[in-house]
This record gives C-alpha cells, structure tokens and sequence, in this order.
C-alpha cells in the first residue's frame, strides 16, 4: 500500500514540476515568452549543428522544423515529460507549441532534453499544421535518428515524412521513443 501512495505522490509532484515553464522567463508576458523560446530554439539548433555531422543539411531541407529546447522528464516507475517550443518554415517562426508525455515502467531520474522534428515533406507539414493536436505514433511516425550507426542519415532515413532527433547534455540518445508524444498549440 505504501509503494502506491509513494507512486501517487511521485506522480503529483513530477506532474506539477514538468508542468512549470521551461522557456527560462517566469513572465507570465506573452512578448517576452515569444522571444525566450525563441532565443532557445536558436541555442539548441546551433548545439545540434556543432554535435551531429550533417544535422544542419537536413534541417535546412525540411519544410518545417519544430524545435522543443528543453523538455523536462521526471520519474519514478511513473513518468512525465513537458516542453515548449517553435515551429519554423523557411527559418521564420510561425507558432508555438508544447509538448507533453506520461509513461510508466522501470524509471528512476530526471533530465532534460532537447527534441527537434524535421518535417521533411509539405504533406506531413500540413497535417500537423492543421491539426488540433498531435501525436507521434498515431497521427505521424517519427524516423528518430540516435548514436552510433544510425545518426548516419541515409538515403532511407532522409525520404522519411519526419525525422527526429533528440540531443541529452550527453549527445544524441540511444534506445528512444517518441511514440505517445503529445504536441499542442500555445495560445502566445
């Protein structure tokens, strides 16, 4: 009984510090937010383009690319993860977006990630664009490129709808899944 309660608690407490602001204003200013998310989403490309060969080539051809510099993930056997971020067309941002997750398992530990979606054809584009919310996994697959052998983008990998990739402290991650992603429109 005990370990349910402690996992309950856990789960509120995640909950509400992953729920926090990520983009490092603590203005409730719609400006200011705008303009820390973007100056975010700038630091985090220029980290991905100086860590991953050839990361810079496939953002530039992407239709659409959106950018979650810092999603927090928390947990202990339950799980959360929140972050907010931009969409961007031609280099110009045109929205802002939030993303969020939950999972439950073997877990322990917290850390933050930088997650990028290069959305590499003007259809996958679209329907994000026009959707209400979106889900990775069941309103797009996500081709998510880690360490090792796979950060090598091939020609396969390349005429994929969307590409992702997700950068630690550390580099690229291993053995990940964006699958149950929740990405929706911020209202700023």
């Amino acid at each position: 009984m005990n370990r349910k309660i402690c996992a309950w608690v856990l789960l509120v407490v995640v909950s509400f510090s992953v729920g926090c602001s990520t983009t490092g204003s603590g203005s409730g200013d719609p400006d200011a937010r705008r303009k820390a998310l973007n100056a975010n989403a700038d630091a985090a490309l220029s980290n991905l383009f100086r860590q991953v060969d050839g990361s810079e080539q496939l953002v530039n051809s992407a239709k659409g690319v959106l950018v979650f510099p810092s999603v927090l993930e928390a947990g202990l056997v339950f799980g959360a993860s929140s972050g907010e971020g931009v969409l961007r067309t031609g280099r110009q941002t045109v929205s802002f977006h939030r993303t969020t997750s939950g999972s439950w398992g073997l877990q322990a530990g917290a850390q933050s990630t930088a997650v990028f979606l290069l959305f590499m054809t003007s259809d996958a584009l679209a329907r994000f664009q026009n959707s209400e919310g979106w889900s990775v996994g069941a309103d797009a697959n996500v081709t998510v490129i880690s360490v090792g052998a796979n950060a090598q983008v091939t020609t396969d990998t390349a005429q994929q709808p969307v590409i992702g990739y997700v950068l630690s402290n550390r580099g690229l991650m291993a053995g990940l899944t964006l699958n149950g992603t929740r990405i929706t429109r911020l209202q700023l």
